[in-house]
């Protein structure tokens, strides 16, 4: 005996029953789709740290065998980036400490799982590295490890007033308005400092570390 069709369709959704499952989906994924996000930047934030950690030690390094001074505290003509890194160019500095970097790629935010650095991409080595290969700004001011509260190194999405700062000498005072572009992190960013340290900040941390640097004007070489 063939099956009456009632009876074969019992287990299937009705078009109201269907549409109702869609909907929760749509409210669940609107849910979780902010805390994901803020996931995602949070390991972007960390792969960051790491990097600058890296570049860090390779300062510390590097002083180490240049009497406990940093490349952009010694002339070029003795084997530092004074000059180059006092007109903007952070690429100098990073070329400079070649050897004590473990790889050309910790120089860029790569972001991963989150958007990153989007504004520059890899060098293929340290021969043709330039501006255009780095997320990180180099701090001019800091030319030995005895600068323990200047900034060393950070992220170089910055802003003063809403507007990109743009790459080259930027100086930066106590009481500028600056602060982390959305890009990178969502309005946060990394900062290293001469002691080694690497601390993540929001836009008011920034504004407070800078003020806790005690120097008039930070000048920082912005990729």
């Amino acid at each position: 005996m063939k099956p009456r069709l009632s009876n074969r369709l019992e287990g299937g959704l009705t078009l109201f029953e269907v549409v109702i499952v869609v909907v929760a989906v749509v409210v669940l994924a609107m849910l979780f789709l902010p805390v994901l996000a803020k996931a995602t930047r949070k390991a972007s934030r960390i792969g960051c740290t790491n990097n600058l950690k890296q570049i860090n030690l390779a300062y510390r390094i590097w002083a180490g065998d240049n009497h406990d001074l940093y490349p952009q505290g010694v002339p070029a003509a003795f084997g530092g980036s004074l000059e180059l890194a006092e007109k903007g160019d952070a690429a100098s500095t990073f070329q400079v400490m070649s050897n004590e970097l473990s790889s050309v790629r910790i120089l860029i935010c790569n972001g991963l799982p989150g958007p990153g650095d989007t504004d520059h991409t890899y060098a293929t080595n340290f021969n043709v590295l330039s501006n255009s290969n780095i997320s990180y700004f180099v701090g001019v001011d800091v030319t030995n490890e005895s600068n323990v509260s200047p900034i060393l190194s950070g992220d170089s999405n910055l802003q003063i007033d809403g507007k990109a700062v743009k790459p080259g000498l930027f100086s930066v005072c106590p009481n500028d308005p600056v602060n982390w572009s959305s890009i990178r992190h969502g309005h946060s960013g990394n900062i290293g400092l001469a002691d080694g340290s690497v601390q993540s900040t929001t836009d008011t941390g920034l504004r407070d570390r800078i003020v806790e640097t005690g120097i008039a004007t930070n000048r920082l070489a912005i990729p």
